[in-house]
């Protein structure tokens, strides 16, 4: 079997499943096996798989068609052009949080030496992005669960990010120290109806990655409210939000005091960040 002919073959299947984005995950399935790049792949496409490439496209293959999510069996996952690792237990980085992430950047831009407080840190991508982008910054994360953490401290040292970590409980209001110019979350924010509709792969992801309350919005009362006095005067609050969930948090920015409250679109026209400033004095 040709790369050519593995490609189309995984298509075809990937398609018969209903796996939405087929072609691109053929792709990344016929990259990741063979180890070229989109020119390699084109310039090599007439080469025959050896022995070990077909059994691995065979297992693969096997364990999409049963919808476990592609970044756990490729084992990593590329998010603003840095490369996370990621598996069972620690929440896939998605290209909707890179509307957050240009938030947060935009926000740091002026700072000189910023401090900044990344909250359900999960793979670490946001936190770990920031310090990439702005290597003066000081970015401390906080996680919760065990296995999220060696997956952060691995990605933290594959992109020489110099951060600091802390294992902490959010709704507990751990792992704060001082005052920061940016506090920014990715919290759980599906609500307990749609956390028994979730989409198949959706459902390898660890709940307490995903669960955000009755109605979703557990984490954003308690780290607006309780993290509030941990911003600069000036400071900065920016969360990630589910479809339709932007009114609601900014209303939790608002009644905790926040100003210059702001939404972000992303790609697909969802309001996405949520973000306002805070006047501490």
């Amino acid at each position: 079997m040709t790369i050519f002919e593995a490609y189309n073959d995984c298509k075809k299947q990937l398609q018969s499943a209903g796996i939405e984005d087929y072609v691109f995950e053929s792709k990344q399935i016929i990259k990741h096996i063979t180890g070229y790049n989109n020119a390699q792949i084109l310039t090599n496409y007439t080469q025959p798989l050896n022995e070990f490439q077909q059994n691995n496209l065979t297992v693969i293959i096997k364990q999409r068609l049963i919808h476990y999510p592609l970044q756990y069996i490729i084992g990593r996952w590329n998010f603003f052009g840095y490369e996370f690792f990621v598996g069972p237990g620690v929440l896939i980085p998605r290209a909707d949080t890179e509307t957050l992430m240009d938030v947060c950047l935009e926000t740091l831009k002026e700072k000189t030496d910023p401090r900044v407080l990344d909250l359900c840190a999960g793979t670490g991508c946001i936190g770990i992005t920031i310090k990439g982008e702005i290597p003066t910054a000081d970015v401390t994360l906080v996680e919760k669960y065990d296995e999220a953490i060696s997956y952060l401290q691995k990605n933290a040292e594959h992109n020489k990010a110099d951060v600091n970590l802390i294992k902490g409980d959010v709704l507990k209001t751990e792992g704060a120290d001082g005052l920061y110019d940016l506090i920014v979350s990715n919290p759980p924010y599906i609500d307990q109806k749609d956390m028994s509709e979730l989409q198949i792969e959706v459902t390898f992801e660890p709940s307490t990655a995903l669960a955000g309350g009755q109605d979703g919005l557990d984490f954003y009362r308690h780290i607006a409210k309780e993290y509030k006095r941990y911003l600069k005067n000036g400071g900065v609050m920016a969360f990630e939000v589910g479809i339709n969930q932007d009114e609601a948090v900014a209303e939790i920015l608002k009644q905790n005091g926040f100003e210059n409250i702001g939404t972000r679109e992303d790609m697909n026209g969802i309001r996405r960040a949520v973000f306002g400033t805070a006047n501490n004095i």
